[in-house]
């Protein structure tokens, strides 16, 4: 009896396992589909706009990648200077919340109390749901006036605010929960043993948190910066709010009007046919790229400086 109750609860099981195993297989198929399926329609509707079948409004393919203007009342796109603003506007704002994420989240592990430290993290955690929107609203009412404050310390004049600036400042802000939470996981994962193994040394607190926990978690620490460096490069309605669109560049001045690439594509969107709403899909491929690029240049960043940390 209890054999034959043995031999059925493994069918059962078996079965069990069959039906999930095939339904994470599909979620998993579904989802690469998709996938697969965007990244297709944006690559088909992006090229089109550069083949001799498109007709008249056929866009040059060399104008389009080391132009230097983007009009669309004239039919003018130059995307080359976008992505320039758009790597610039990145690298700052990165510059500004990959210390301070770090920072935090040591802090937050390592140094803070208890109370402390549950407050500040379900804070982060917070700041990491909040929509883009409410990023770009704070943005246009808070941050816009102080730029333009400063702006005038130095006798600069700016658009309302509006500038490279403004952009930074805020991407640095978004960009910080992500890094931050990503860093408080990794700093956690790192074995107390390698703490007291250093603390016996004759390390000190400090030296051990930046020498030796930092160190361990520096894969996770990456992670939050390539997922980081994806939402500053990925982020359009916040920016679009306070980039202002110039339409030539690149902008050098923190205080002029800049265009970014995501911003490029949701200016306008509604009103626009024809070449103007298809060369978007293109200016969306040149943003893939560059974020590929962009990722994999970290990975050799976080090679060497695990290499050279050995």
């Amino acid at each position: 009896m209890n054999e034959q109750w043995s031999s059925g609860y493994q069918k059962r099981k078996k079965i069990v396992d069959i039906i999930f195993r095939s339904i994470f297989k599909l979620a998993g198929i579904l989802a690469a589909s998709m996938i697969v399926f965007i990244f297709i329609f944006i690559v088909k509707k992006g090229i089109s706009v550069f083949l001799p079948s498109y007709g008249p409004d056929q866009v040059d393919l060399w104008q389009f990648l080391t132009g230097f203007v983007w009009r669309n009342d004239q039919h003018i796109y130059g995307v080359l200077f976008i992505v320039i603003n758009t790597l610039i506007t990145a690298f700052f704002a990165m510059l500004i919340a990959f210390p301070v994420g770090t920072l935090t989240a040591l802090f937050i592990v390592k140094i803070a109390p208890k109370p402390l430290d549950k407050v500040l993290t379900t804070v982060i955690e917070l700041l990491a749901a909040i929509p883009s929107v409410v990023y770009g609203v704070f943005a246009s009412g808070i941050i816009v006036s102080w730029v333009d404050g400063l702006a005038a310390t130095f006798n600069y004049t700016t658009f309302g605010g509006r500038s490279m600036l403004a952009v930074v400042i805020l991407l640095a802000i978004m960009v910080l929960p992500t890094m931050t939470s990503l860093s408080i996981v990794a700093i956690k994962a790192v074995d107390h043993n390698l703490e007291l193994g250093s603390l016996a040394l004759g390390a000190s607190e400090t030296q051990t948190n930046f020498k030796v926990v930092l160190t361990s978690a520096k894969s996770g620490i990456f992670a939050g910066l390539i997922l980081g460096l994806a939402r500053a490069f990925g982020e359009a309605t916040a920016v679009s709010m306070v980039a202002g669109n110039k339409s030539l560049g690149p902008t050098w001045n923190p205080f002029d009007i800049t265009r970014t690439l995501t911003s490029t594509m949701l200016s306008g969107l509604k009103e626009t046919t024809g070449v103007d709403y298809d060369v978007r899909f293109s200016v969306g491929i040149v943003l893939m790229v560059t974020i590929l690029i962009s990722n994999f240049a970290i990975h050799k960043l976080k090679k060497k400086v695990g290499a050279e940390g050995q």
